[in-house]
């Protein structure tokens, strides 16, 4: 398993995976020496975080690996499915699986979703439009909204 670890607006992040595929990406909460040498099999990765964060990207194409239960990479495809720039809400993910009632295990599968920004888990809202729950903060959640969808500028004339 390789990684490596570079600085984006939200912080370092720290990048896992192999010739298989991602299975790991986060922002760090501490400091960490940023990586000087990046393995072929995590550069495309790297390359496009950074043309997302540029405002480059709006859609990834990497190979993901990410290790979970069935379940939960049910919810994680499903997530891959909300466009970029826009939100849906943990009950209406909870619906398009098939079973309204299990939105506390879909919030908690989207919890666990270790391809964060790649696998779009920030893009799920409370129903009543809040930001709810974010394994990276709520400030982190916020600004990778704005990013995929900034306010629109008002003129003052």
């Amino acid at each position: 398993m390789e990684n490596a670890f570079f600085q984006t607006p939200l912080g370092v992040a720290e990048i896992k995976g192999d010739e298989m595929g991602l299975v790991s990406i986060s922002i760090l909460n501490e400091n960490q020496k940023i990586s000087t040498k990046i393995s072929d099999s995590l550069k495309i990765a790297v390359q496009q975080l950074q043309e997302y964060f540029a405002g480059e990207r709006k859609m990834f194409q990497l190979q993901l690996n990410p290790q979970g239960t069935p379940f939960q990479k049910r919810v994680w495809q499903s997530l891959l499915e909300i466009p970029f720039g826009k939100t849906t809400s943990y009950l209406a993910l909870s619906r398009k699986l098939g079973d309204e009632k299990a939105i506390r295990a879909v919030a908690a599968a989207n919890g666990k979703n270790p391809l964060w920004i790649v696998i779009p888990c920030h893009r799920v809202i409370g129903s009543d439009g809040s930001l709810t729950g974010y394994a990276g903060g709520l400030s982190r959640k916020k600004w990778l909204l704005e990013h995929e969808n900034p306010p629109a500028q008002t003129s003052l004339f």
